[in-house]
């Protein structure tokens, strides 16, 4: 039987790709925005401990992948998906001064948050939903006392958010 030589090399660059994509999700460098499990947001205390916390993760291996800055909010995207980030003194009050936020992606980040606050007060739990925190992103805040110092948001997935700057030497 005749199998073109082109064919077999085809089918070695596609098992090739997926072999390297399987590693590289594997050891947590996923290079593609697939799939998108949402993030864990913590808050710094001011621009330069972004930056030192930033770079101690670094030292243990968790390195930054992206800058992502809006807003006055500066924002570090480790590999696995962790933010570090530092928001100004109005947005902070926005939120509760909340320094955690669990982020969850949605198609109808309003709509879902909405639901998530209406659960929440259903349970007993004071749950209030903050749309201008970062009016040019499309983030849905959920401020609530079920969770000491932290918040959730919603968002749409990543391919659907403006660019992250990428990190010179990150990987």
């Amino acid at each position: 039987m005749f199998v073109p030589v082109w064919l077999l090399a085809l089918a070695f660059l596609v098992c090739a790709g997926v072999f390297l994509w399987s590693y590289l999700l594997a050891a947590g460098k996923n290079p593609l925005p697939f799939p998108d499990r949402g993030s864990r947001i913590f808050a710094a205390s001011s621009p330069e401990a972004k930056d030192a916390f930033v770079a101690l993760l670094g030292r243990f291996g968790l390195k930054e992948r992206f800058q992502f800055n809006s807003s006055g909010i500066l924002r570090s995207i480790m590999w696995d998906g962790t933010i570090i980030n530092w928001s100004p003194h109005d947005v902070a009050q926005k939120l509760g001064s909340a320094t955690a936020s669990i982020g969850l992606v949605t198609d109808m980040p309003e709509a879902s948050a909405n639901a998530a606050a209406d659960f929440l007060r259903s349970r007993g739990f004071d749950a209030r939903v903050v749309l201008d925190a970062e009016p040019e992103l499309p983030i849905a805040f959920v401020v609530t006392n079920a969770m000491s110092g932290t918040v959730l948001n919603f968002r749409r997935h990543v391919i659907h958010l403006p660019r992250p700057q990428p990190v010179r030497n990150a990987g």
